[in-house]
């Protein structure tokens, strides 16, 4: 444990948090959308279960992170007149993640905007099990995670103890989204055009997977290689939905 005595060791371990809790904020709005499906008393407990969950997976894959890394040699080629690509580990996880989140979104819009009575809401929410929803968390998890490590891997690279200071940024974050989740996730579910644009988000960043999972396959699509898309602008593109949302708000309010 010699390593926190050092400074660079401090800065690595606060940045890494950050960027931890920033990631797992998609997780957070996924899981919150989904548990609130659910009796109001088995809330808590999934979006609990959902985060613990998390922490374990990327706790394991940082323990693995060898195995992980070397799942960039693809697995197999595809050439097509029209589309090549070497498929790696790396990029089905993403793929699947990104279609799995796409079409989550897609089935959750398609809901609010159709007319739904009270009594259909509440045959919904039966027929939505606690099982069923631990099963969609851990689904999204293994993804949320994956995508988690390669940053941390990418960020703690040639750092000495770099593993203990991941796995302690892995475990004070998920410590603090727990803290804070049930508050985001009454806020989300209160609020239904925030869930819409928390849905929307989503959508982009499943179609932000998939072209994470092309760029990581070195994709040729019509002889055009397909670049990922920078997290900073998702992110911020996020932020100023949220502002505008939140000046909205404040209009509604006032009227």
């Amino acid at each position: 444990m010699d390593i926190f005595l050092y400074i660079d060791t401090w800065v690595a371990l606060l940045t890494l948090t950050f960027l931890e809790i920033i990631l797992g904020i998609d997780n957070i709005i996924f899981i919150s959308i989904t548990a609130g499906k659910l009796p109001k008393n088995q809330v808590k407990k999934a979006t609990n279960i959902g985060l613990l969950l998390a922490m374990v997976f990327r706790i394991f894959l940082l323990l693995g992170v060898s195995y992980i890394i070397s799942m960039e040699d693809p697995l197999f080629n595809v050439n097509l007149s029209w589309f090549q690509a070497g498929i790696s580990g790396q990029s089905l996880i993403l793929l699947g993640g990104g279609i799995f989140l796409l079409f989550k979104s897609t089935h959750e819009i398609h809901l609010k905007v159709d007319k739904i009575d009270d009594h259909q809401i509440e045959k919904l929410k039966l027929d939505t099990s606690l099982t069923k929803v631990i099963i969609q968390i851990v689904l999204i998890d293994i993804v949320f995670s994956f995508d988690s490590v390669l940053t941390a891997v990418g960020m703690t690279n040639g750092i000495d103890g770099a593993l203990i200071i991941m796995v302690t940024a892995v475990v004070i974050s998920i410590l603090i989204m727990m803290i804070f989740a049930s508050p985001i996730g009454k806020f989300v579910n209160n609020n239904p055009t925030i869930q819409m644009l928390a849905l929307s988000f989503l959508l982009l960043i499943g179609f932000m997977l998939i072209t994470e999972s092309a760029n990581l396959s070195n994709a040729i699509i019509f002889g055009r290689d397909v670049g990922s898309i920078p997290k900073g602008y998702l992110y911020f593109a996020i932020a100023f939905s949220l502002g505008v949302e939140a000046l909205n708000m404040k209009m509604r309010k006032k009227k």
